[in-house]
């Protein structure tokens, strides 16, 4: 039974929903605070009672609101937002480009139906807590399902040191990827390597809820030409924010 199910998914075209453990807390947590609210609506300390339904209530609200927003997010707002970005780059079809933090493939198939003989690459170092069933072989299927296959190339590795030669690519994307590296001077290294693989003229157009600054400022130490798009408030949550930044020769 788990085979066949396990078949019937990666027969379907995937890409997940972000943050899911993210997701999941807050429902929890909104849960929680709701039947507070509503079975425990006043303490009593020391004989003075506090009336917390009110607060319960509160919390209980933003958690499941927020949820609900990254939910919606995830199963809608990010498709949006993944053309976007891509119509930051006048495409002419020969591109390499770079999806750093592919997943399932999001960016990197996107990129890739707008290339005649260019190739598409995927990098991810596969966490189930940045996305669901975040493997590899989804994002496979999900190129073959998009009838992509013969235009990509998936591979796992980490931003901060990659294999990719000097001057290799075109365009490098990524979105919700960057700021999960957990150190302010591991960010600063994945974007001087971001500008050591673009090719001159080369643009790198990244998208994150925060660090966005950082971004910014890391590209501009390496004369790269930067402009900070955003913030978009109404389909995206959390709310991102675009940096595009061109390797001037």
């Amino acid at each position: 039974m788990d085979e066949s199910n396990n078949r019937k998914t990666m027969n379907k075209i995937s890409y997940g929903i972000d943050a899911p453990k993210v997701i999941r807390n807050l429902f929890l947590v909104g849960i929680i605070f709701l039947v507070l609210a509503i079975f425990l609506p006043a303490i009593t300390i020391s004989k003075v009672q506090i009336q917390t339904a009110q607060i319960s209530f509160t919390i209980a609200l933003i958690c499941i609101i927020e949820a609900a927003l990254m939910l919606l997010y995830s199963l809608v707002g990010k498709f949006k937002h993944r053309d976007r970005m891509l119509k930051l780059h006048e495409w002419k079809g020969n591109e390499m480009v770079l999806d750093v933090g592919t997943g399932h493939g999001l960016l990197m198939i996107g990129a890739a139906k707008r290339l005649t003989t260019g190739k598409s690459l995927g990098i991810d170092i596969w966490k189930n807590s940045d996305l669901s069933n975040n493997t590899l072989q989804q994002t496979e299927q999900n190129a073959v399902l998009e009838n992509v296959s013969d235009k990509i190339k998936i591979l796992s590795q980490d931003i901060t040191h990659t294999t990719f030669r000097d001057n290799y690519f075109d365009v490098v994307v990524s979105n919700l990827c960057l700021h999960n590296i957990y150190n302010k001077e591991g960010r600063a290294t994945a974007c001087k390597e971001i500008y050591r693989i673009l090719k001159d003229n080369g643009v790198a157009i990244i998208s994150d809820f925060k660090h966005t600054g950082d971004y910014k400022k890391a590209f501009e130490s390496q004369g790269m030409n930067v402009e900070k798009i955003g913030i978009y408030f109404i389909d995206t949550f959390p709310p991102l924010t675009i940096i595009r930044a061109k390797k001037i020769r």
